[in-house]
C-alpha cells in the first residue's frame, strides 16, 4: 500500500518507524515470541513516557508483561525495580522467572525469611517487606526508579490491605508505580486517588479475555450450557436448567401432603422417578472422568475445605482413577525424588509422602495452605508440565499462582468466609473461574458449576455475568505506623499524609452525593421559613412551644402505658394454679382457670418456669374447653382471681373429656360473677406542671390568635421535619469526613498517655515500638518495656512470642491449650494481664477493635508446638501434639522467626537476655521441615 503514499507521507512514516525502533518498548517486544495486546502496549508507552500506570485486566490476560517491561526500563536506565507481591509463594515464583530472563546476578528475594542477592537492581519481595523498608528509611531505597505492586486489589483485605495504601503513600515522589489489578468497577475512582497521592498515572482497563470462557452446569450424566446461544451483551438463561429448577422445587413429595389427603398420583410419582434419574450431583470421581471424555483436563476443582480436597484426592484413588501414563509416571516419581531429596525419611512418613506420591502420579493431587510448602510448590510445577491433571483446591490457590487449567469446577457457591456460611461474590466467581484457559495452549476456557438442590440457574448467571467487584479500602492507621509516622514528619504533617490515603478519599466522595442533599434541604428550609412567617410574631418560637407540649404530652403517656404493664405483669406473678380470673381483652377474653403461672425461669415458687423474656405467660382453661397459654399483650390492666377451684390431679390437657368436665365446672362456680370494671385512673398529664406552663405560654403567645394559625403550624411542622432530617445528614458527613485523622488521633492520644510520644518527639519506647510490626506491636513493645520475657529460654520466649501471631482456625469454645510448665507459663500469664490492661485503656480511648483498629486477645494455641520445637522434638511428636497439618505448622514456625527476628533488632542495645535469645531461638525454630520449605 505504500505505493499509494505520495513522498512525503513515506517519508513522515520511515520517520514513525525509526522513532519506534529507537524505543525501549521495541527491544522488549523482541524477547517474546508472541506479539503484545493492545492494553499491554498502551500501558508500556505511558511507562516509557514516565508516567504511572494502572491496569486492570482479568485473571489469565497478561498484565504481569507490563510489570516485566518496568524492569526492563529499570535496567536500561540503570535504576533500581522492587516488584512487590502479597504471597511469598508469588514472590517465589516471579524471582523464578525473572532470574531466567535476565540472569540470577540481577534479580534478588526479599520475603522476611528469604534474602537472596538483596543488592541487586531488580529486586522481587512481599509488600510487607517494601513498608518496612520504606519506615526503616533503608539504604536499598537509593536508586530505585520504579515500583511494581502486583495483584493491588489486595488492598481491599481488611487484615493487610493498609500496607498497600502505606506503601503508595510513602514511596518518593521520583518513583515511577505500576499497578497490577484483578478486573475491578471502580478501576476509575482508584487511578484518581493514584492521580492524586502519585502524579500523572493512566488507568488501563481491559475486559477482553485471551480465552474465551464457557459456563456449564454438570447435573448428572449430561453437561449444559449456562447460556443460551446467542448475539448481544445480555444472555438468557438455559431454560433447560430453568425447567430443572422449577421440577426441583415443586417435585418434593411430603409426607405430610398425603396424611392430609393429598394422595400423589402414580403417573405423577413415576414421571418424578425418571427426572430424578437424570439430575443428581454427581461423585469427585464421575465429575473428573467426564471432564477427561470430554477432553476438559487439566482442571482445577475449589472445594472451600482443606479436609473436602484431601478427601477429594483419596476417592479418585478408592474409584482406581488413573491420568497418568507409564512415561508420565516415571516423570512424575524422578521430579517428586529430586525436590523432596533434603526431607529425612522418618519424616516423609509423617508427612504422608507416600499417599500424596501416589496420588501424583496417577495424576491427581490437592493443594491448600494445610500442605508443607515444599509439596505445593511440586504441586504447582507437575501441573504446569501437565504431570498432573486434576487438582482439588482451595480458593487461596486463586491469588494469582500461575497455575492455569482448561477447565475450572466450583463444586458449591457456598463458603465458610470465617463467621458464617456466605454466598461466594460475583469478585470471587471472577478471580476462581479466571483460571480457566491457557494463553498460547487452549482455544477455550471452561467453568463447570455441579449442579445442587435449590440450585438457581438465575442466580448463577447473575455471578458469572456480573463484573461488580469495586475495591473498597481497608486502610486503618495501626500503633507502629503512628510512632514511625510521627518520627519521620511529625504529628500535623502524618495527619495530613493520612488524609490522603484511598479510605479518607472514598469518604470523602461518598459525602459529596450528601452534601448536594443538605443544600437542597437548606434552600427547602428557607421556602418553608417564610411560608410559616406570622405578622403577629414568631411561629418558629410558638411552633416550639407546640412541639415541646406534644413531647412532653407523649413522654407521659409513654410512662402511663410502661406503668400499667409492670402493674399487670405483677399481677400475673401472683396468680396461682387454681385460680380463677377474667381475661380483660384478646382472642381469650373471658373466664379462665390458672393451670399453671407461665412465670420466667427461675421465679415459679415451685414450679417448673418458662424461659420468657417478656414475663408471665400463664397457661389457662377457657370457659369455652380451650386451653391457651396467655401473652403479656392479652393483660392491659392488672388481673386479680375471683375464685378458686381445686384442679382435679387426674385432669388431662390434651383430653377433651377433661377439658369438658372442667369448663363446665368452671361456669357452675365462677359463671355468674361480674368482673369489676377497671377505673382509669386520673391522667398524669393532668397534674403536670410543665404541660401546665407549657399551655398558659402557648395562650400568652401573640400567634396563639392568628386566623392563620394551623396553616402556618402545618409549614411549620415541615420545616420541623426537614430540619430534623437536615441534621441527621450533618452527622452522617461529619461522620464520614476526617475519620482516618481522628482514628490516628486517638491512637496518638494513647502512645502520649503510655509515654511513646511526647507531641513531635518519639521516646526511647516509641522508638523499640517502630521496629515492631504485626497485629500485637503495642502488646510486644510492652512486653519489652516490663522485661516479661527477659531470662527466658530460647524454647520459651519461642512459645511467648507465638502468641502473638497465632490464630487459632476454631471457635472459643475450644480446650485450654496445653502451655509449657515454669517460667514460659507465668511470662504467658503476665501477657495477658497487660493485654487486658491495653484493652481497657483502648476502651478509654475510643479504639475499637471492630474497626480494625486495637489488640486483640493473644491466642495461647501454638505455644506448645512451638517450645517442642525449639526444644528439638521429632515433627511427629509435635504434629501429634499440635493437631495441626505440616502446612500450618510451618507457616506459623515462619511468622513466629518473624516476629522473633523483629524482638532481636528491637531488644538490642537493651542489655539483658531477650535480644541474645530471640537469635537463638530463630536458629531453634529454623530446622527440619521449616527450614527447607522455601515458601512461608
Amino acid at each position: 500500500m505504500t505505493e499509494d503514499l505520495s513522498p512525503a507521507e513515506r517519508y513522515a512514516a520511515a520517520r514513525r518507524r525509526a522513532a519506534e525502533q529507537a524505543t525501549a518498548l521495541a527491544s522488549f517486544r523482541e524477547m517474546y515470541e508472541f506479539g503484545l495486546d493492545p492494553f499491554q502496549i498502551e500501558a508500556c508507552r505511558s511507562l516509557e513516557e514516565g508516567k504511572g500506570v494502572l491496569v486492570a485486566a482479568p485473571t489469565g490476560s497478561g498484565k504481569t508483561i507490563v510489570g516485566e517491561f518496568a524492569v526492563h526500563l529499570a535496567l536500561q536506565q540503570g535504576k533500581k525495580c522492587f516488584y512487590t507481591t502479597p504471597i511469598k509463594a508469588l514472590s517465589n515464583q516471579k524471582y523464578a522467572d525473572l532470574s531466567k530472563r535476565y540472569g540470577a546476578d540481577q534479580v534478588g528475594l526479599l520475603t522476611g525469611d528469604n534474602s537472596v542477592n538483596s543488592d541487586a537492581p531488580v529486586v522481587v519481595m512481599t509488600t510487607e517487606v517494601l513498608r518496612n523498608m520504606l519506615y526503616a528509611g533503608s539504604q536499598s531505597l537509593l536508586g530505585l526508579g520504579y515500583v511494581v505492586m502486583d495483584e493491588v486489589h489486595y488492598l481491599s483485605d481488611r487484615f493487610r490491605g493498609a500496607v498497600w495504601e502505606e506503601v503508595i503513600i510513602h514511596l518518593p515522589e521520583s518513583v515511577t508505580l505500576v499497578s497490577l489489578s484483578a478486573t475491578v468497577s471502580n478501576a476509575e475512582e482508584f487511578g484518581d486517588w493514584l492521580d492524586t497521592v502519585r502524579g500523572d498515572t493512566e488507568v488501563i482497563v481491559s475486559e477482553h479475555r485471551p480465552v474465551p470462557l464457557f459456563q456449564h452446569v454438570l447435573a448428572g450424566r449430561r453437561m449444559y450450557d449456562l447460556f443460551e446461544e446467542g448475539e448481544g451483551r445480555r444472555k438468557a438463561v438455559n431454560p433447560d436448567l430453568t425447567r430443572m429448577a422449577r421440577m426441583e422445587a415443586s417435585r418434593a413429595y411430603n409426607p405430610r401432603e398425603r396424611r392430609k389427603g393429598k394422595m400423589i398420583r402414580e403417573a405423577d410419582r413415576e414421571r418424578e422417578r425418571r427426572q430424578r434419574s437424570r439430575i443428581w450431583t454427581p461423585s469427585r470421581p464421575e465429575v473428573i472422568e467426564r471432564l477427561d471424555a470430554e477432553g476438559l483436563l487439566p482442571a482445577i476443582t475449589f472445594i472451600f475445605s482443606r479436609a473436602g480436597c484431601e478427601a477429594a484426592v483419596q476417592q479418585c484413588l478408592y474409584a482406581g482413577l488413573r491420568l497418568n501414563d507409564d512415561a508420565a509416571r516415571l516423570a512424575v516419581r524422578e521430579l517428586v525424588e529430586e525436590r523432596t531429596a533434603s526431607i529425612p525419611n522418618e519424616d516423609l512418613h509423617v508427612l504422608g509422602y507416600y499417599e500424596w506420591l501416589e496420588g501424583l502420579e496417577r495424576g491427581i493431587a490437592a493443594h491448600h495452605a494445610g500442605m508443607l510448602p515444599t509439596f505445593k510448590e511440586v504441586v504447582e510445577e507437575l501441573f504446569v508440565r501437565g504431570l498432573v491433571k486434576a487438582v482439588f483446591a482451595t480458593e487461596t490457590l486463586a491469588l494469582g499462582i500461575n497455575m492455569p487449567a482448561r477447565s475450572v469446577v466450583l463444586e458449591k457457591l457456598v463458603k465458610w468466609n470465617g463467621e458464617q456460611h456466605a454466598d461466594i461474590t460475583p469478585g470471587e466467581y471472577t478471580q476462581l473461574t479466571g483460571r480457566a484457559g491457557r494463553r498460547g495452549i487452549d482455544v477455550e476456557g471452561h467453568a463447570v458449576v455441579l449442579w445442587q438442590r435449590a440450585m438457581s440457574p438465575e442466580h448463577l448467571a447473575g455471578l458469572a455475568g456480573t463484573r461488580t467487584y469495586p475495591l473498597r479500602s481497608s486502610f486503618k492507621p495501626s500503633y507502629n505506623m503512628a510512632v514511625n509516622l510521627v518520627g519521620q514528619f511529625g504529628r500535623h504533617r502524618s495527619r495530613e499524609l493520612l488524609e490522603t490515603s484511598f479510605a479518607q478519599f472514598q469518604a470523602d466522595r461518598s459525602v459529596v452525593g450528601i452534601s448536594r442533599q443538605v443544600q437542597r434541604n437548606e434552600e427547602g428550609l428557607e421556602g418553608y421559613r417564610a411560608s410559616m412567617t406570622c405578622h403577629l410574631g414568631d411561629f418558629e418560637e410558638y411552633a416550639r412551644l407546640r412541639r415541646q407540649l406534644k413531647d412532653r404530652e407523649t413522654e407521659l403517656a409513654k410512662q402511663g402505658v410502661v406503668q400499667r404493664r409492670a402493674a399487670a405483669a405483677a399481677s400475673l406473678e401472683k396468680l396461682k394454679p387454681g385460680d380463677v380470673i377474667h381475661v380483660p381483652t384478646g382472642k381469650y377474653a373471658g373466664l379462665a382457670l390458672v393451670l399453671d403461672p407461665g412465670l420466667p425461669a427461675g421465679r415459679a415458687n415451685g414450679h417448673r418456669g418458662f424461659d420468657h423474656q417478656d414475663g408471665p405467660r400463664p397457661l389457662v382453661l377457657t370457659a369455652e374447653r380451650q386451653v391457651k397459654r396467655l401473652a403479656s399483650m392479652d393483660f392491659p390492666v392488672p388481673v386479680e382471681p375471683v375464685e378458686r377451684m381445686r384442679i382435679p390431679k387426674s385432669f388431662n390437657a390434651r383430653s377433651p373429656q377433661s377439658r369438658r368436665d372442667l369448663a363446665s365446672a368452671l361456669r357452675t362456680k365462677a359463671g355468674h360473677i361480674v368482673p369489676d370494671r377497671h377505673r382509669k385512673g386520673r391522667s398524669a398529664a393532668a397534674d403536670d406542671r410543665e404541660i401546665a406552663r407549657l399551655r398558659a405560654e402557648l395562650r400568652a403567645h401573640p400567634c396563639h390568635g392568628c386566623d392563620e394559625r394551623e396553616d402556618h403550624a402545618r409549614w411549620a411542622e415541615r420545616y420541623h421535619r426537614l430540619k430534623r432530617d437536615t441534621q441527621q445528614l450533618e452527622r452522617r458527613i461529619e461522620g464520614r469526613t476526617n475519620t482516618v485523622a481522628r482514628t490516628f488521633d486517638r491512637i496518638v492520644a494513647l502512645l502520649t498517655e503510655l509515654d511513646y510520644l511526647r507531641g513531635d518527639e518519639v521516646t526511647e519506647h516509641g522508638k523499640r515500638l517502630a521496629r515492631l510490626y504485626g497485629e500485637l506491636d503495642l502488646l510486644a513493645s510492652e512486653c519489652l518495656r516490663a522485661r516479661v520475657w527477659e531470662g527466658l529460654g530460647p524454647a520459651e520466649l519461642a512459645a511467648c512470642v507465638s502468641a502473638l501471631v497465632y490464630e487459632a482456625r476454631v471457635g472459643d469454645d475450644a480446650l485450654a491449650p496445653k502451655l509449657p510448665s515454669g517460667n514460659a507459663k507465668a511470662a504467658l500469664g503476665e501477657m495477658v494481664r497487660i493485654w487486658g490492661r491495653l484493652d481497657a485503656l483502648e476502651e478509654e480511648f475510643r479504639i475499637s477493635q471492630t474497626e480494625g483498629v486495637g489488640q486483640r486477645e493473644p491466642d495461647l494455641g501454638f505455644a506448645w508446638a512451638a517450645y517442642m520445637w525449639a526444644s528439638g522434638k521429632g515433627l511427629d511428636e509435635v504434629l501429634r501434639e499440635a493437631e495441626m497439618p505440616a502446612g500450618d505448622f510451618v507457616r506459623w514456625c515462619k511468622q513466629v522467626i518473624d516476629v522473633l527476628g523483629q524482638i532481636s533488632a528491637a531488644a538490642a542495645g537493651e542489655g539483658g537476655t531477650v535480644g541474645r535469645n530471640a537469635r537463638k531461638a530463630v536458629d531453634q525454630l529454623l530446622r527440619g521441615v521449616v527450614a527447607y520449605s522455601s515458601v512461608g
